[in-house]
């Protein structure tokens, strides 16, 4: 049984982690911003048998992160999945660019993944898995326009995160980035291509097979490397 670790798990992608990973017998550590409103993540964990819990976490606030992560314990943590995200503004906005849009991108899914990482790191040892949601969006090979706080944060994500799995590759710890596909999510849609439940399940074939000379690289969520 792993221990399994996720933000934004109220909903989506995240939501579809928690469930799958309890299916397979895990301990699920669920971290949605505001429980309240997670009702079927509140019923997912009502009916686990104790494997799922939830613990209200603010990955752009230092203390919401520092107090939810102290909540869980001292147990060591085997997957960590950064999935909390926001879409920001899909427009251009060269005649006025909205700087706080900018700000509540980079808190929550550029500074958000590393202020999680840093305070799970005491729990996290050799093979221990750190896996990133990215995007498409945020490759160089993306021929379009439009998304810029978005495309712009998960590309520093992608760089950053490079630069973390480098400097932990020592301490056998694995660090993944993940394009998780265009999703049928309150964010993507409900004309994206890939149902949730598909791309969580192929996340996690990925993230179990992900080994220490892949740390740092970026993949589909189909296990086809991604160009940057």
């Amino acid at each position: 049984m792993a221990t399994v670790a996720i933000t934004g798990a109220a909903r989506g992608i995240a939501y579809e982690l928690v469930k799958q990973h309890a299916q397979r017998g895990d301990r699920v550590l669920a971290f949605p911003r505001d429980p309240a409103q997670a009702d079927a993540l509140n019923r997912l964990a009502a009916e686990s048998n104790g494997l799922v819990s939830i613990h209200a976490m603010d990955v752009a606030d230092n203390a919401s992160v520092a107090a939810a992560t102290a909540a869980t314990g001292n147990e060591p943590i085997d997957i960590l999945y950064n999935v909390a995200g926001v879409i920001g503004r899909s427009e251009p906005q060269l005649d006025g660019v909205d700087w706080a849009d900018f700000d509540n991108s980079i808190e929550i899914m550029l500074k958000g993944p590393l202020r999680v990482l840093s305070a799970f790191l005491p729990r996290l040892g050799s093979g221990s898995k750190v896996i990133n949601f990215s995007s498409q969006i945020g490759a160089s090979t993306w021929p379009y326009g439009g998304f810029w706080s978005y495309a712009a944060v998960k590309g520093g994500l992608n760089r950053l995160m490079r630069s973390v799995a480098f400097d932990l590759k020592d301490r056998g710890i694995i660090v993944g980035i993940i394009h998780p596909g265009y999703v049928q999510t309150d964010m993507g849609g409900a004309g994206a291509d890939i149902a949730p439940q598909d791309s969580a399940a192929s996340i996690i074939q990925l993230t179990d097979g992900w080994t220490i000379e892949e740390t740092g690289e970026f993949f589909k969520w189909n296990g086809e490397r991604h160009p940057w």
